[in-house]
């Protein structure tokens, strides 16, 4: 996977009552966000409940999306943790020869420094025999690939093609964009950061409300990508309410009750995750009514 412009989606993982993985209704997310155009699919990211599953449920999950998929668009597989051995191991036990790349992220919980971040990625790409994906979500991982240990990962490791910037730092994403190899790719991680980030030389976006708007997420990053900033933004805006529901309760927990209320999964979250409040399951079902009369 030489490039990743465009519209990318982090999917959910489908929850029966019973906790189970819903493969059903994972085939019906697959369906809906490939005819509504996206790029690529990630699996087994943030927005896949990724921590909750088992190690035989994750290659489950990679093995159902790559049958589902058929090759219709490249699949990105997930695969990162705050133990670089135990990652670098992850990636030889998986079967990647339908897996375009892997995306991976910054190590959690122990607070790394720059210096053992940087080794941290290059140890994975040298050993990953596919692409890899940086993922840089401070909020999540409790420390912030800086921007230049980003660029000197990017000129240095030519197995690392790109990064997902969920920092919600614009100056830090456009020294990213600035100082960037040409064949190196910078992706919003954050929905609401979309259009600002490929209007500064961005590739796209790895997006959690396509799971629920392919289409019009699509949409937005292909105005955004031409230049036609002014379509991008009218459609930006018209989400911008349904993107602030996407996080008001937590992640996937917003886009599951959206799911939710368009017949696609259940609204069934494996614990600590929880659904979203009856308030705010009030609030997303309106907006679902308001942008559908758009």
């Amino acid at each position: 996977m030489k490039k990743l412009k465009g519209t990318g989606v982090a999917i959910i993982t489908p929850f029966k009552n019973d906790s189970s993985i819903d493969f059903a209704a994972l085939g019906r997310v697959i369906n809906r966000v490939i005819t509504g155009g996206v790029n690529y699919i990630v699996v087994l990211g943030t927005t896949g409940e990724t921590s909750t599953l088992s190690k035989d449920e994750k290659h489950a999950v990679v093995s159902y999306v790559v049958e589902a998929v058929d090759g219709k668009v490249p699949l990105i597989a997930g695969i990162g943790g705050n133990n670089t051995q135990e990652v670098v191991n992850n990636i030889r036990q998986y079967d990647l020869s339908a897996i375009s790349a892997v995306l991976s992220v910054a190590p959690y919980y122990n607070k790394p420094n720059q210096r053992g971040l940087f080794q941290h990625f290059k140890t994975i790409a040298t050993w990953c025999p596919v692409p890899v994906i940086i993922y840089n979500v401070p909020g999540r991982a409790g420390c912030n690939i800086s921007a230049d240990t980003c660029l000197e990962l990017a000129h240095n490791c030519d197995n690392i093609i790109g990064v997902k910037e969920a920092s919600g730092d614009m100056s830090q994403i456009m020294k990213i964009i600035k100082g960037k190899p040409e064949n190196f790719d910078v992706l919003s991680g954050d929905d609401m950061l979309t259009l600002p980030v490929i209007a500064a030389g961005g590739s796209g976006v790895i997006s959690v409300l396509a799971n629920a708007f392919p289409a019009a997420v699509t949409e937005l990053v292909n105005n955004a990508l031409r230049n036609n900033l002014k379509s991008a933004r009218e459609i930006q805006f018209r989400y911008l309410e349904m993107i602030d529901l996407l996080f008001a309760e937590g992640n996937p927990a917003g886009v599951k009750a959206m799911l939710n209320v368009l017949n696609i999964s259940s609204n069934h979250l494996r614990l600590p995750l929880v659904p979203v409040s009856r308030p705010t399951m009030t609030r997303i079902q309106k907006a679902i009514e308001e942008v559908s009369k758009a």
